[in-house]
């Protein structure tokens, strides 16, 4: 198990990130704030541009600003659950049940569309919920916790 914990999904308060539990990793839930640069994922501009290139940036200002935030923030959310998993001892392939919560569901065709970037095989069982808010600001779309798979070797 790495020891690195560059780029995993930082808790912004008293809890963990993630723990095992016999052959289960637990994660918990993940939002769009990158606490080391103390910021909330905002948009394409947020992320790495080969990043909002995969995802669907156009360059058009008022398709951009629409899709932008939710888009990135699914991006990002599913970027730390990757390198979570993965400084745990795993692979994507290796998460087998998500909790996706929304703060609106009719963001969730876009979500999917980058969701199915990180899985593009078997998908995990899934619940998708509409919340009416989020920690720590309404400006949080969207928050993600994974359940993996990972037998103790």
């Amino acid at each position: 198990m790495s020891t690195d914990t560059t780029g995993i999904a930082q808790p912004l308060a008293r809890y963990a990130a993630w723990r095992r539990a016999g052959d289960l990793v637990f994660l918990s839930g993940v939002i769009a704030v990158d606490p080391g640069a103390n910021r909330i994922v905002r948009g394409y501009a947020d992320i790495p541009a080969e990043a909002a290139a995969l995802i669907g940036r156009t360059g058009e200002f008022s398709t951009d600003i629409k899709e932008g935030p939710i888009l990135a923030q699914s991006w990002w959310v599913l970027d730390r659950i990757r390198q979570t998993v993965e400084a745990a001892g795993g692979q994507m392939s290796d998460v087998f049940k998500l909790v996706q919560y929304f703060r609106n569901l009719d963001q969730f065709p876009q979500y999917s569309r980058v969701r199915k970037l990180f899985f593009p095989g078997e998908s995990p069982a899934s619940t998708v919920v509409e919340v009416t808010g989020m920690l720590p600001t309404p400006d949080i779309l969207i928050e993600v916790e994974a359940t993996a798979y990972l037998p103790l070797r």
